[in-house]
């Protein structure tokens, strides 16, 4: 079994409704260990969308990276999402942040998120959850990396999530 952490977010429809669903289904294949609080949080890049529901989560698989990929990728599709532009609304969105210490490179798959080190709506859940994660490629903890952001991100707590088990999803 294989430490994996993954962010995921929704802006359209039900926000909280596909995050659950999203996390029932991902349940099927990587045992969910931890989930962090809900934040909401403002869309980056394209900025004419609805604001975002974002969490985190920590689970075990034994899935390869590339069978995670493709598995997370069926969720989005299943949940409504589809082909668009970069930074587009979506329903659900699924990012494979961390995948145990792997560091890999592929034409389809970069991990860690190479984005991730930039985004307080990834790091402040991440943080919640998982604090000392050491970040591979810059040998810095989640807590460190969340320290040297910039403050200019709007992120709020949106909901507490930390009293349900894992399970419930």
């Amino acid at each position: 079994m294989e430490e994996v952490w993954l962010g995921l977010g929704s802006n359209l429809g039900d926000r909280e409704a596909n995050l659950r669903e999203a996390l029932q289904l991902l349940s099927r294949k990587v045992a969910i260990e931890q989930v962090s609080s809900i934040y909401e949080t403002e869309p980056i890049g394209y900025q004419e969308q609805p604001w975002f529901l974002n969490l985190a989560c920590r689970g075990l698989t034994q899935l390869k990276p590339s069978e995670l990929l493709s598995f997370v990728k069926e969720i989005e599709k299943q949940l409504g999402r589809e082909p668009s532009f970069p930074n587009a609304p979506r329903p659900i969105d699924i990012d494979i942040l961390f995948y145990g210490e792997q560091i890999i490179n592929s034409k389809d798959l970069i991990i860690p998120h190479p984005r991730l080190s930039e985004r307080a709506f990834v790091l402040i859940p991440l943080a919640e959850i998982s604090p000392e994660l050491i970040h591979p490629v810059f040998q810095r903890s989640i807590s460190e990396l969340l320290a040297a952001l910039p403050g200019s991100q709007s992120v709020r707590k949106w909901k507490d999530v930390s009293s349900l088990s894992p399970t419930a999803f």
